[in-house]
């Protein structure tokens, strides 16, 4: 019964994880062009919409690798909030860039480099919302 509980509680923070991580790239992508906030052309809803399109899209992208790694945490019974957020920026950058996501190819400009923040925050946003939830508590199953 403890397991079937665990499993509710990951399945949960993996889809409160996706909706930060949305939520930082939303907001990380809109934000330069926001002078004043009053002058959102957006209305909420549009921008939840938005929000939730993209939480469907990184949890879709996501599920394998991050299975892979709740399987990890959950195994070793790692609880520090700094490994699920390290292991969440480096997710995000590695879905996001490939085998390109350190840097290898030189590109002149700093667009590259804000795509490159916004992935990692996300991830990292996701990574910690995921610990709040779930992983602060990973492995203890094992022992009830």
């Amino acid at each position: 019964m403890a397991a079937i509980v665990r499993i509710m509680a990951i399945i949960f923070a993996y889809v409160l994880a996706c909706m930060a991580a949305s939520t930082v790239f939303t907001f990380g992508t809109l934000a330069p062009q926001w002078d004043d906030w009053s002058s959102l052309a957006l209305p909420p809803a549009a921008l939840w919409a938005v929000i939730a399109v993209g939480a469907a899209i990184i949890g879709a992208i996501a599920m394998l690798p991050t299975l892979l790694l709740i399987v990890l945490a959950e195994a070793f019974g790692w609880r520090s909030s700094l490994v699920y957020a390290m292991l969440g920026g480096v997710l995000a950058l590695m879905l996001g860039y490939g085998l390109d996501f350190a840097g290898y190819v030189f590109v002149t400009g700093g667009e590259l480099a804000r795509e490159r923040e916004l992935f990692a925050a996300a991830g990292i946003a996701g990574g910690f919302v995921y610990w709040l939830f779930a992983g602060r508590k990973a492995g203890v199953w094992k022992s009830a």
